[in-house]
């Protein structure tokens, strides 16, 4: 059974940061790109950051770019995102998820998904 489990969510100030890892079971993350994406109250859901299989290769929205870096550990079957310069408008659940397909598959091509880890920046 596929299980990813995401973790290092919490309340931070404006201006800080966490670091948030997925870590998963019952499946080899090397063979599939990861995203992270988040989902504030009342908004949809929206795309944050991918990277692909070897981790070579990433995207990051808009609004995270500069700020945020996404980065896998093969070896340890753990992907990370590390969010600096956090803003109110950064709260949300944070949920990591894997595609067969190419890194910027679209979100509803990706095939397994954490239950999330919420993320609250205060002002």
């Amino acid at each position: 059974q596929v299980q990813l489990v995401e973790s290092g969510g919490g309340l931070v100030q404006a201006g800080g940061s966490l670091r948030l890892s997925c870590a998963a079971s019952g499946r080899t993350l090397r063979g599939y790109a990861m995203g992270w994406f988040r989902q504030a109250p009342g908004k949809e859901r929206e795309f944050v950051a991918a990277v692909s299989r070897g981790g070579g290769s990433t995207g990051y929205a808009d609004s995270v770019k500069g700020r945020f870096t996404i980065s896998r550990d093969n070896a340890k079957n753990t992907l990370y995102l590390q969010m600096s310069s956090l803003k109110p408008e950064d709260t949300a659940v944070y949920y990591c998820a894997d595609t067969s397909s190419a890194y910027y598959a679209g979100s509803n091509e990706y095939d397994y998904w954490g239950k999330g880890t919420q993320v609250t920046v205060s002002s």
